[in-house]
């Protein structure tokens, strides 16, 4: 692993952990750096290659992130991508301008397919496009091998220095050949073997943790999620009854799913775990009356986490540590550790306390995507069901229900979803669709049932195909599906009216609605 690596240059931009995801889909380990990385510690990882992200900022403004000449004279293969690519014409002597016409969304680029970049891809293809600058003049050496009807330098290279400058966003899934690219670069240009694999990972994990822990006690935060539990099988796999899993029932559950999550880990379940389940649904309830703001919600919610778990630690004696199944969507979201914005706190990053009494926090699938949280997951023998079950944010339907949270608004959500999940599943779409899930919207409508009126609330319905959970599209769900949920939800769901079906991307909507 650490032979072959390719490093990752932060500038910014929303996408950065989704570059090392791809990167690592090619079985080439990637790490994740500041642009504010010194060069001489570049130097000392003698990385195969280098990859620039893009970025929010117009490169030729002063105090734009930079980076000096001299990484691009390492004799190291570098790719820019969007804001990296603008850097690198910039700095090695070309021109960024604003550009005459924005470029925003799938556009169709023309590329010379005899570039290293391009082997196997269409002469004429679907790219992702986010940006107001552009290039007006390409550095010296550069040629140009990539354009579109309103950006005349959608990619650059200098083959002789192993430099490439690509406009658009080859990592993200709008971009149809992307995969190929960036393949192209990390096994062809910066020539990679691709021998980082999952097995790895777990086996390097629970002996960094073993080692990591010695003989103190862990506490493991279950919510019984997929990211959770393939987290907590790790911890039981390094370190046995040093564990102890507690289960926050914080009322804010899918239907029915606080006994489920029992039945699969309690006293009777396949694992042999120390297992507590707390029953804390009214002092949620509590804390979150009269809260309408997303990002307070989604705060209260994770210290109230946090506040259960340290009362559960006393009461079991001197813990040292906590485990948490946070993944790399849910720490970039956050803008933790990266120069990214602030897209929504994860009540489990964004949303911790300044103080919390443990001594460290221990979070092993930090690094990792959702499809690969899965594969570590089947590499440790959990059974499918488990492993491919839908994904369900730790604030639960705190976040799945727009503006103030009420049992009230929890039961019409939790009946809705229930219907929702019951009929794609009848359709054989369940394992076919990434994530789907019923929403209640904040809004409500006037309409009649029975020749009375109502006045009752809109659910929405979501539904998307995603690999990485960082980008993803609106599932097509045939209409006669959607007309059967609308129908029994309608008829079924006490307090609602009205049914809506988001077709929103992401970007630019995130998946969840709060």
């Amino acid at each position: 692993m650490e032979k072959e690596k390719v490093i990752v240059l932060d500038f910014g931009g929303q996408y950065n952990q989704l570059v090392a995801r791809r990167v690592r889909e090619c079985n080439v380990y990637c790490e994740i750096y500041s642009y504010k990385t010194d060069i001489e510690q570049i130097k000392a990882m003698n990385p195969k290659g280098i990859i620039l992200t893009g970025g929010p900022n117009s490169c030729y403004e002063p105090g734009a992130p930079t980076y000096t000449k001299e990484l691009f004279e390492l004799g190291v293969p570098v790719l820019g991508l969007c804001y990296g690519a603008q850097l690198m014409m910039h700095v090695l002597g070309g021109r960024v301008e604003k550009a005459p016409v924005r470029e925003y969304g799938k556009t169709e680029v023309m590329v010379d397919t005899t570039s290293p970049l391009f082997g196997d891809v269409s002469a004429t293809t679907i790219c992702w496009m986010s940006h107001f600058d552009y290039i007006s003049k390409i550095a010296p050496g550069f040629s140009i091998v990539g354009h579109t009807a309103d950006c005349p330098v959608a990619v650059a290279e200098c083959r002789e220095k192993n430099l490439y400058a690509i406009q658009f966003h080859p990592e993200v899934l709008h971009t149809q050949e992307g995969t190929k690219m960036l393949y192209n670069f990390v096994r062809g240009v910066c020539g990679c073997a691709g021998t980082w694999k999952m097995d790895s990972f777990v086996e390097n994990s629970i002996k960094a943790i073993r080692e990591k822990v010695g003989k103190g006690k862990v506490l493991c935060a279950l919510s019984g999620g997929v990211d959770s539990s393939v987290a907590a099988v790790m911890l039981s796999k390094a370190i046995g009854d040093q564990l102890t899993c507690v289960f926050v029932d914080h009322g804010l559950l899918r239907k029915d799913e606080g006994d489920e999550v029992e039945e699969i880990f309690g006293p009777k379940g396949q694992y042999e775990l120390n297992f507590i389940r707390v029953n804390a649904q009214e002092r949620f309830y509590s804390k979150l009356a009269g809260v309408e703001e997303p990002e307070k919600k989604r705060k209260i919610i994770g210290e109230e986490f946090i506040r259960v778990f340290e009362e559960e630690a006393k009461k079991i004696g001197a813990v040292d540590f906590l485990v948490q199944g946070t993944i790399y969507p849910d720490v970039v979201e956050s803008g933790v550790g990266g120069e990214s914005v602030v897209i929504k706190s994860h009540h489990n990053v964004g949303g911790l306390p300044d103080c919390v009494d443990f001594k460290e926090i221990i979070e092993p699938l930090r690094d990792l995507f959702k499809d690969e949280v899965r594969k570590a997951g089947l590499e440790m023998g959990i059974p499918e069901k488990l492993v491919f079950r839908q994904p369900f944010p730790g604030p639960g339907l705190g976040v799945r229900i727009v503006g103030e949270v009420t049992a009230d608004k929890v039961r019409i959500v939790q009946d809705a979803d229930a219907i929702y999940r019951e009929e794609i599943a009848k359709a054989g779409l369940d394992r076919t669709i990434g994530q789907y899930f019923a929403a209640l919207t904040n809004m409500r409508s006037v309409g009649v049932m029975g020749d009375e009126r109502t006045y009752d609330y809109a659910v929405a319905l979501r539904a998307v195909n995603t690999i990485d959970f960082m980008t993803a599209e609106a599932a097509e769900i045939p209409f006669e599906v959607l007309q059967t949920v609308m129908s029994r939800i309608i008829n079924e769901v006490r307090g609602v009216n009205r049914v809506f079906y988001d077709l929103t991307s992401k970007p630019p909507g995130t998946i969840e609605m709060e």
